[in-house]
């Protein structure tokens, strides 16, 4: 039993950060040209950190995609760290134990 609830903080935790940190790469958006060049440094830096957050191939391929969609401009809009939780818990499917 006490198993799930650490499951289910480090649930909370990641959804927490991944609000935060895309609030963080949308914020660029709101600044005219200044925005879109903070985006050339931001881009690396989410990529790493969505890598980090979530292991194996999720972590790869979202790690790939954030960095793509900051560094494009105008795409700040799009929630990648939300979007990457919510597949993550709601349609991975589950690894089965060994």
């Amino acid at each position: 039993m006490q198993d799930l609830k650490v499951v289910e903080d480090n649930r909370m935790q990641k959804l927490l950060i991944g609000l935060l940190l895309d609030g963080i790469g949308m914020i660029s958006f709101s600044i005219p040209f200044l925005g879109e060049f903070s985006d050339v440094i931001w881009a690396p830096i989410a990529a790493i950190i969505m890598a980090r957050m979530y292991k194996g191939r999720v972590g790869k391929v979202a790690g790939i995609l954030t960095f793509v969609e900051e560094i494009i401009p105008f795409t700040d809009v799009i929630p990648s760290f939300t979007i990457t939780w919510i597949y993550t818990y709601f349609f991975q499917k589950p690894k089965e134990k060994k």
